[in-house]
C-alpha cells in the first residue's frame, strides 16, 4: 500500500492535477475568506467553511477525477491488477494519496484566518472588558476543519468510485459533480419538506429517511459551532468505507472477469 501512495503522491506533482487542485483550493479559500470575513468585518468563520464546503463539490472531482480512468485509458490498470498488493491495498493506497493532498490544501488554507487572530489581539488590547472575548473561536475553526475533512473523505470515495466505472477523466469528474450536487441538494429538500403550518409535504417515512441519510449537509451544522456528534462522525466514516468498499469490489469483478 505504501508503494501506492508514493506512486500516486509522485504523480500528483509529475502531472499538472495536483498543482491545479492546490492552486484553485487555495484561491477559492482565499476570496472565500476575504468575502465572508475580512470584507464584512466579521470574525465569524461559519460562512467561510460553510462556502469552502459548497465549493469542494466542484474542486475535489479534480483530484479525483484521475484515481483510476486514467489507468484504464493508459491501459496501466492489468500492471495494477497483478502487482503483488492486495486491491484493498491498491485503492486504500489511492484514498490515503487524494486525502493528504486535499488535507494538506485545507491545512495551508488556515493561513487565512491569521488576520483575524491579529486584528482580535489588536482590538482586545483597546478594550476595557479583559473578558470580552474577541476575535474568532478557535473551537468553532476546529470543528469546522474536523467536519470539512470528513466531508472531504466521502466525497473523495464517492469520486474515486465513480472513477472505476470509466475511463473518460471528463465523465468521472462531471458525474462525481452531479452525485455530490444531488446530495446537497437533498438537504434543500428536508428543509422545503413541511408546509408553513407545520404538516409534512413529503408524508412517506420511508422517503425522508432515505434523504436524511445521504444528505451530507445536515450533520455537518454541528462542526460550525464547535460541536463533535459522534452520530455525524459515525455518518461520514461509514459513507466513507461503503464507497470504498464498493470501488474494491469494481476491481475484485475487474481481476476475475
Amino acid at each position: 500500500m505504501l508503494a501506492i501512495y508514493k506512486k500516486e503522491m509522485r504523480s500528483y506533482f509529475i502531472n499538472p492535477v495536483g498543482y491545479v487542485f492546490v492552486g484553485v483550493f487555495l484561491t477559492l479559500a482565499a476570496a472565500l475568506c476575504c468575502y465572508t470575513t475580512l470584507q464584512s468585518s466579521s470574525y465569524s468563520t461559519a460562512s467561510y467553511f460553510y462556502f469552502l464546503l459548497l465549493s469542494m463539490i466542484v474542486v475535489i472531482p479534480l483530484l479525483t477525477m484521475r484515481t483510476f480512468a486514467e489507468e484504464r485509458k493508459m491501459r496501466t490498470e492489468q500492471m495494477l491488477l497483478t502487482a503483488p498488493v492486495s486491491i484493498i491495498q491498491m485503492v486504500l493506497g489511492k484514498f490515503l494519496a487524494a486525502f493528504t493532498m486535499f488535507g494538506g490544501s485545507l491545512l495551508i488554507s488556515l493561513i487565512n484566518l491569521v488576520p483575524l487572530y491579529i486584528i482580535g489581539a489588536e482590538e482586545d488590547n483597546l478594550t476595557d472588558f479583559s473578558f470580552t472575548h474577541i476575535g474568532p473561536v478557535t473551537a468553532e475553526i476546529v470543528g469546522s476543519v474536523m467536519g470539512i475533512l470528513l466531508v472531504g473523505g466521502a466525497f473523495i470515495a464517492i469520486g474515486m468510485f465513480i472513477s472505476s466505472l470509466t475511463e473518460s477523466q471528463l465523465s468521472a469528474a462531471v458525474l462525481t459533480i452531479a452525485v455530490l450536487v444531488f446530495m446537497v441538494v437533498l438537504n434543500l429538500l428536508n428543509k422545503i419538506g413541511s408546509d408553513s403550518d407545520g404538516t409534512r409535504v413529503i408524508n412517506s417515512y420511508v422517503v425522508r429517511y432515505v434523504i436524511d441519510w445521504f444528505s451530507v449537509i445536515s450533520r455537518y451544522t454541528a462542526f460550525q459551532y464547535g460541536i463533535l456528534q459522534w452520530s455525524a462522525l459515525l455518518y461520514y466514516l461509514s459513507l466513507t468505507f461503503i464507497f470504498i468498499y464498493l470501488t474494491v469490489r469494481v476491481y475484485e469483478r475487474r481481476r476475475w472477469a
